[in-house]
């Protein structure tokens, strides 16, 4: 039977386990399980063992008392709100106190997603005790899927951040919130695994941020926005989603780590914006064995830069196409996604030393940070209106969508590469001009920029490749579709 896994958004029993060893030193029972009841005896003389101190009855005490300190910082939220063409929508899900470190105050942090597009007065925030709270105000960084609610109200009780950087695999856990509703609920596990990325959450694809811990501590519908606790009773994590065929737990949970969190709060409240970094390339996210090989890498390591955008940081730091990022600030890059965290929650400003893989060696390069926010909306390079350099091949292009396909006299099926400018010195300068629609390159389609980069790949030991162009000059009449033979050296650009 074929089972589906989807990544849901947790927005919705205390398991007890071996936790210090194997009972060394604890009393021991060697009589089989009877079908007939202990003499008085018996059961008393074990009754007694029982009272006596075990490394499990060590373990149980520890984790009551990190549910102790915890609880009272846990909250449950409720959220309604108005869904245009669907009507009223309930939210439910889970929060924690805490405090700033710079600004004064009780702050409840949850996730985005909880709070998205509602109003303060339809925010109830039920506290530990049985108040009902409003928030006075909420921050929210839909790019994390964090939101911060600052509340007012005496004798509260804020929760300590740890550092989840210190977290290993195997650590153990506690899950904290309020799944399907029932709040002061607690779960144990450990953490499964680390850095967490490529997640498809729901219908939002907002979140570009991703670093999760996986932890098998229960996780479900209501506990978004709970904590993640260590076994010193500290916040580790912000509980987000699960990976389930069935809606609810099976043993697979993410957490926002505590220090992407804790970053995130701080900005908000200061700033009221997250700032980010941005250095000005895009990253093959298809980045594979094949291409590795090509690049003369033994196996695919860091992320491939497969566009560097003019008037960038990274043009300016010397950075180019098909260059293989290994190291970013010295940590090791381990793919496309790694690297946009890295680089997004860098200082922006801060002057970084990169390690590059380039002509089958390592390169050192300096590449100084630029604020993200300079970008145009909805954009990692250039406005989508002016292109995209294609440098190798010296065009600019864009994506044919059915609107442009209309414009230029094209039928509305018609996929392809629309070409904005040939630069002068293209050896396809000739060939190909303004309103061209490159179809396929060789024999594999390209209906966008990823395509292209996968058909050059793939045709990049040959000197000439066949283009199949489809000819639009709304100038002219009629239109055509021709094949048109790109010579040229490998790994040659256009400056």
């Amino acid at each position: 039977m074929r089972h589906s896994t989807t990544f849901l958004l947790c927005g919705g029993a205390l398991v007890a386990g071996l936790i210090l060893g194997a009972g060394l030193g604890s009393p021991t029972w060697t009589g089989a399980v009877q079908a007939q009841p202990l003499d008085s005896a018996t059961s008393e003389r074990l009754y007694r063992e029982l009272q006596d101190t075990s490394a499990f009855q060590d373990g149980s005490n520890l984790l009551a008392k990190i549910a102790a300190v915890s609880t009272p910082a846990v909250v449950h939220i409720q959220s309604e709100r108005r869904i245009p063409g669907r009507g009223r929508e309930e939210e439910t899900g889970s929060g924690v106190i805490m405090n700033s470190v710079k600004v004064p105050g009780f702050y409840v942090v949850t996730n985005a997603h909880v709070v998205d597009k509602t109003s303060l007065e339809s925010i109830s925030i039920h506290l530990n005790d049985g108040r009902l709270l409003q928030p006075e105000r909420v921050w929210a960084d839909p790019q994390t899927d964090v939101a911060v609610l600052k509340i007012n109200a005496p004798n509260l009780s804020a929760a300590r951040w740890g550092d989840s950087q210190k977290l290993d695999i195997g650590h153990m856990v506690l899950a904290m919130g309020s799944p399907f509703g029932l709040s002061r609920s607690v779960t144990f596990g450990i953490i499964s695994a680390k850095g967490r990325r490529q997640l498809k959450l729901g219908q939002s694809s907002e979140v570009l941020n991703q670093d999760f811990l996986q932890t098998d501590a229960a996780i479900n519908p209501g506990n978004s926005g709970g904590p993640l606790i260590d076994m010193q009773g500290r916040v580790v994590g912000i509980n987000t989603a699960i990976a389930s065929s069935s809606g609810g737990n099976e043993g697979i949970g993410f957490s926002i780590p505590s220090h992407l969190v804790q970053r995130v709060m701080e900005q908000l409240l200061e700033h009221g914006v997250v700032s980010r970094a941005w250095i000005g390339v895009k990253l093959d996210d298809k980045f594979d064995g094949k291409v590795a090989a090509r690049l003369r890498l033994d196996r695919v390591l860091g992320t491939r830069v497969s566009e560097v955008f003019p008037n960038s940081p990274a043009a300016r730091s010397g950075l180019q196409y098909d260059d293989v990022i290994l190291t970013f600030d010295t940590t090791e890059v381990q793919d496309h996604d790694h690297l946009i965290n890295l680089v997004s929650l860098s200082p922006i400003g801060k002057r970084i030393q990169m390690i590059v893989w380039r002509g089958g060696k390592k390169i050192n390069l300096f590449i100084v940070l630029a604020d993200r926010s300079e970008l145009p909306p909805n954009s990692e390079g250039p406005p989508p209106e002016i292109g995209i350099p294609v440098r190798t091949m010296g065009l600019t292009v864009h994506p044919l969508d059915n609107d442009l396909a209309d414009q230029l006299g094209h039928d509305r099926t018609t996929h392809g590469l629309l070409i904005l400018s040939v630069d002068k010195n293209s050896p396809l300068g000739k060939r190909l001009h303004p309103y061209d629609v490159i179809e396929a390159v060789g024999r594999t389609p390209v209906a966008n920029l990823d395509d292209l980069d996968r058909a050059l790949d793939a045709n990049s030991e040959r000197d000439s490749i066949v283009l199949r162009v489809h000819r639009g000059d709304p100038s002219e009449s009629g239109l055509e579709e021709q094949l048109v033979v790109w010579k040229r050296t490998p790994g040659a650009t256009v400056e």
